[in-house]
Formats: structure tokens, sequence, C-alpha cells
């Protein structure tokens, strides 16, 4: 299984994407003047963005490490974006060399990135599906090309619960993750991070509109509802928390000094 082996889809450059309006705050090139303009319009509006996107990539390094080093050798990145190093796989790999990873997008753009996503470890294997989040039943069939999901795997959704709704007549976040962790085998882990308009509600509020203005649905949560998420498993600590105070290191206790993050994590493990 490979991203490269399925038709080219156009990219369409008159809508922004979440993926591409991402990248640009990370000081990516990998995007149109439509989603810089929206990039833009947000930043604008909420000052905390740049931080937050920068927080949840450390985020994920870390909760990335963390599981790896306690055993995890195989790895379900939904929502991967564009690649930005150190990516998910070499982290993992840094960890243990034989980590098998599967990436997960339904941007057109990652998938034209698929062959760098693809470049790991000789030992190990890292491949790329492009697939919506919202097709349970296909995501998963292809990812079991590569992944034994009768094994523990750990299945990450950074910065991605926030643009589903969680209406059951509609997208139903929380049905869509059930799926996803029924599918699991015991011993998996849940990565998860997503924005919060509690720390910082006038400008996620903004922010959220600018969104939905685009045509991108938009859904900040509370702790409540994002704690929701990890119903049924075991939290690792600290919990819920704000990105940048889950197992911080020095450059994160920084980048808090700096100010808000309205953005909470948690890392979860399947019983």
């Amino acid at each position: 299984m490979s991203g490269t082996d399925a038709a080219q889809p156009a990219v369409d450059t008159s809508r922004p994407h979440p993926a591409r309006v991402y990248d640009w705050w990370l000081g990516g090139k990998d995007n149109y003047p439509v989603d810089e303009e929206l990039a833009r319009r947000i930043l604008a509006v909420d000052g905390t963005v740049l931080r937050g996107a920068r927080a949840n990539r450390r985020f994920m390094q870390r909760a990335v490490r963390t599981v790896a080093e306690a055993g995890i050798r195989q790895f379900l990145d939904i929502g991967t974006g564009i690649p930005t190093e150190p990516n998910l796989h070499q982290v993992a790999q840094s960890v243990t060399p034989e980590a098998t990873v599967v990436y997960a997008d339904n941007d057109p753009i990652v998938l034209r990135h698929a062959e760098a996503l693809l470049r790991g470890t000789p030992e190990g294997s890292t491949q790329y599906v492009h697939a919506d989040v919202r097709d349970v039943d296909t995501l998963l069939s292809r990812a079991a090309d590569a992944l034994d999901l009768d094994r523990p795997v750990a299945l990450s959704l950074v910065a991605l619960t926030h643009y589903l709704g969680d209406d059951p007549e509609g997208d139903d976040v929380y049905g869509l993750l059930a799926r996803y962790v029924d599918a699991l085998a015991p011993g998996s882990y849940l990565i998860l991070s997503q924005v919060t308009p509690d720390l910082s509600p006038e400008a996620i509020e903004k922010a959220a509109d600018s969104f939905r203005r685009s045509g991108t649905p938009f859904h900040p949560r509370s702790l409540s509802e994002f704690s929701r998420f990890f119903a049924g498993l075991e939290l690792l600590g600290p919990g819920v928390i704000p990105v940048s105070g889950w197992r911080p290191e020095p450059v994160d206790v920084a980048i808090q000094a700096e100010g808000i993050v309205p953005v909470y994590a948690g890392v979860a493990r399947k019983p």
C-alpha cells in the first residue's frame, strides 16, 4: 500500500483547506493565496494561533515519544497535514526504528507529498493512504494493509476534531472516534488535541466565525466536551490539560511564558 498508487485528485484552490492554513501558520510554502488570506484573517483576531500551531507540533512529538517508549510499534496518524519535520514517523522511528507508521489525509496536496512522508528507517515501514476521517471503514481497511489491528496501535488525531461536528445527523465526531477506538486492540493509545473556547473565548469565537465564513466548519470544545473523547480509556498523567503543559520540555515552558495557547491535549490507553 502507498499513497502514490491512486489517481491524483484535483486540488481545489478556490476554497481554503485547514491543512494548508495550518501550513501557512507553521511557515510552510505549500498553500495558496486563499489559504494565506484566511490564515492572516484568523491571526488578526486571534494572536495565539502561531504559538498554538507550534505547541501542537511539539505535543505530537512528546506524545509519540512517550507511547513509543511504552512499547508501541504501530502508529496511525489521521489528518496528517503537510509534512513538517520532524514528522511523526521520524519521532517514532528515532525511538524504535522498526515502527510502522500509516498516515491518512484527504487533502490532495498531502497526497503529492506522500513520497517525502514515506521516507522512514530501513527497519521500519512508513505508508500513506488518501482517505477521509469520516469514512471509517475505508480508512481502516487501507491502513490494515500495513498495520496489524489485532496488536496495539497509537491513534493520533492532533488538531483535527475541531473541524468535525457532533450532530448525530452530521459528522457525529464522538461516534467517529468511538468507532476508531473500538477497532483498536487493548493496549492501544489515543492521542488528541483540540481548540477550546475556555481560555480565550472572544478570540476563539472570532476565529471560528472566520473559518465558518470561509466554508470550513469549526467546533471549539470545552474541557468537559473534549474529555468526553476519552470515555472508557485510561488517561496518562497529567490528564487533559492545555497543550503546552502536557509533559513539557524546556522549550514548552518558554512557549507557556509567551501567553495562552487555547488548545487542550490528552493521551489515553485502551484497557
